[in-house]
């Protein structure tokens, strides 16, 4: 693209159709598909993106535990942008927005949406270097995300060139027209696979990267699994990829996922033991006898518990119990994690009687766990009631919060399931929500019958190979403590494709920026990412041509 397409805006960018250029066409792995290169905005940002607030949204047991991740991701990135206010501006990341196809596999469909990406460029020696996409997943991408952490800790060692890439739908890169159903099904890994490909065709040329510069996707969580799906699908593009805790196996029911919070309880290297899981279970219990009980003990949970619902109707209950669990699961899922609310040593001394220096019940410890984690959130109900829950799912408006709830339940209902149960007799916790309640949200929110969301788990994972991807120079990168390390690749599928499991770690932890308290595990880890990239940019470097396109 000529740099005459290079603009700048002062203030926000156009939303909705228009100012795209030709289309090209560019070959997938095992099939051709149209996809567009278009011109795109751009404006220097000296502070970063102003912060997002969280609207007013059902919160439970869907929604609780992606409000943690946004919440530990907006403290982290408020302790970056701080430390970077008296840097120079130029040394600050770039904000800009490209033009997507709204539908890239509809030739004759020219409407299009505006798609948010960072620059730093900071640490890029040459137009040769290599480039270290950073892919955003189910929520808002803003500066840090090409700041600090990796990718961008990595950036230095080779003079790379960083961009962080907004998931379509998510974040500002809400194209026009709200999140109908109509509108969402441009919603998928699909259309974000298309928009990384014109992304990384467009900005190549918009920035001067040379065609031999190997291109390096990172992702964590979701976005892992997208990381990893570029290369696999993409390998002519994408030279390698970084994916941290991806889930690449689409899962209807992930019952798994209590198993592994109930085992990370009772690890002592993370501050857990028999005894913690044992009150965990105790603790639980407690809230269904009283659930159980009516009257003045019901009215009691509800106040003390933060259920902002009677607690009469048994879908209010299994609300309530869901946002519990979330609580618990929260706590392992982002344990050791800065910003995070509570993690498992404080969780267990809570729910064993050491808060405060008393001998607290552990029904007492998980209410004050409660407290916790709505006080940190700035929320005063932990649940609501089911109609409410589906009345919110329902908005079609885009909300200015960086959690898109709506727009990931369609995406669970559509691709992935990821509905996390307890209804194995040795859970620890409590039995409800089951696996139906998960499914008549889609019914409820989308018209999406249980039939329909099974078939789509498992096209996913038939479309990209679930555990098996079959793709080269990928590194999954996971912790044993992380309840979504189940879905990913834990070990080494060949001498192409590596997996490294770190003792002790969370959900993403090796993304994090380094701090002092990192334990000796995540730093081997970190070493051995890094070893990793070194030898795939080595080889990039001794054969150019493997580079890039």
């Amino acid at each position: 693209m000529a740099l005459a397409s290079f603009r700048f805006f002062s203030s926000d960018p156009p939303r909705g159709p228009g100012y795209m250029s030709p289309q090209l066409r560019v070959r997938t792995s095992g099939s051709r598909a149209a996809v567009p290169v278009f011109d795109t905005w751009w404006r220097p940002n000296a502070a970063g993106s102003a912060a997002l607030k969280t609207v007013c949204t059902a919160s439970g047991a869907f929604s609780l535990l992606r409000r943690l991740g946004e919440h530990i991701r907006q403290l982290q990135e408020s302790s970056v942008l701080g430390l970077s206010l008296g840097q120079e501006a130029a040394a600050l990341p770039k904000e800009g927005w490209l033009a997507q196809l709204l539908d890239p596999f509809n030739t004759s469909d020219r409407r299009s949406f505006l798609q948010r990406y960072w620059v730093n460029d900071q640490h890029w020696a040459s137009r040769n270097g290599p480039v270290f996409l950073h892919l955003g997943g189910e929520g808002s991408l803003g500066p840090g995300s090409v700041m600090r952490g990796h990718p961008a800790a990595l950036a230095p060692a080779w003079g790379a060139l960083v961009i962080g890439l907004e998931h379509r739908f998510y974040g500002l890169s809400v194209p026009a027209g709200g999140l109908d159903r109509a509108q969402l099904r441009f919603l998928s890994s699909r259309h974000a696979l298309a928009d990384v490909v014109s992304a990384r065709l467009t900005l190549s040329r918009l920035l001067n990267v040379s065609s031999s510069s190997p291109w390096v996707c990172f992702g964590g969580s979701y976005a892992g699994s997208l990381a990893a799906w570029a290369r696999l699908k993409f390998p002519h593009l994408i030279f390698a990829a970084v994916a941290s805790s991806a889930p690449v196996r689409a899962v209807l029911d992930f019952s798994v996922y209590n198993e592994v919070v109930s085992r990370s309880l009772t690890s002592a290297a993370i501050g857990g033991s028999w005894e913690c899981r044992a009150a965990a279970s105790t603790a639980f219990a407690e809230v269904e006898r009283r659930l159980r009980a009516g009257g003045a003990a019901r009215a009691a949970l509800r106040a003390e518990l933060g259920a902002c619902a009677s607690l009469g109707r048994a879908e209010d209950q299994a609300e309530l119990l869901g946002a519990l669990q979330a609580v618990v699961g929260g706590a392992v899922q982002y344990d050791g994690q800065a910003g995070t609310p509570l993690n498992v040593r404080q969780l267990c001394g809570l729910l064993q009687g050491g808060g405060n220096g008393s001998r607290l019940m552990p029904y007492g410890g998980l209410r004050q766990a409660v407290q916790v984690v709505l006080h940190r959130l700035g929320q005063k109900c932990l649940s609501f009631s089911r109609a409410e829950t589906v009345a919110q799912l329902r908005v079609t408006e885009p909300q200015m919060s960086g959690v898109g709830d709506r727009q990931w339940l369609y995406q669970t209902c559509t691709e992935f399931g990821f509905y996390v149960t307890c209804e194995d007799p040795k859970c620890p916790f409590s039995q409800l929500p089951a696996l139906p309640s998960h499914l008549e949200l889609c019914e409820q929110v989308f018209g999406l019958s249980t039939s329909s969301v099974a078939q789509a788990v498992a096209q996913t994972n038939s479309y990209y190979g679930g555990q098996s991807p079959g793709a080269t120079q990928v590194l999954f990168v996971n912790g044993d403590a992380d309840p979504w390390h189940v879905l990913s690749v834990t070990q080494a599928l060949g001498p192409s494709v590596s997996a490294l499991l770190i003792p002790g770690a969370s959900h993403c932890m090796d993304m994090a920026p380094e701090r002092p308290s990192d334990s000796p595990s995540l730093r081997l880890g970190r070493q051995s990412i890094f070893q990793q990239l070194h030898t795939w940019l080595r080889l990039a470097k001794e054969s150019p041509s493997r580079g890039g396109v």
